[in-house]
């Protein structure tokens, strides 16, 4: 008796907007060079993307916009290096 057990159907499931919008504002990130630039120049930079992504994104509230942000620029940070920290 060759039964096989018939997997149950994935169903793709659409992305909410917030992930979207996340997605690519880290990818705009990557591409425009944001880690590591001077603070001055990350903040209107991020001041310009976000304007563009709450009219991109018009069904992001308020709040999912600040935490867009804030994710955007932990992102954008260098990365730490290993070094310990002498007392």
């Amino acid at each position: 008796m060759n039964t096989k057990k018939k997997q149950p159907r994935r169903v793709a499931v659409e992305p909410k907007p917030f992930d979207q919008a996340r997605d690519e504002l880290f990818q705009h990130i990557m591409r425009c060079d944001v880690v590591g630039s001077h603070p001055d120049h990350q903040k209107e930079w991020f001041d310009e993307t976000l304007a563009y992504m709450a009219e991109r994104y018009h069904e992001l509230a308020a709040v999912e916009l600040a935490d867009l942000r804030t994710l955007g620029e932990r992102f954008a940070q260098p990365a730490k290096t290993g070094q310990a920290i002498s007392a």
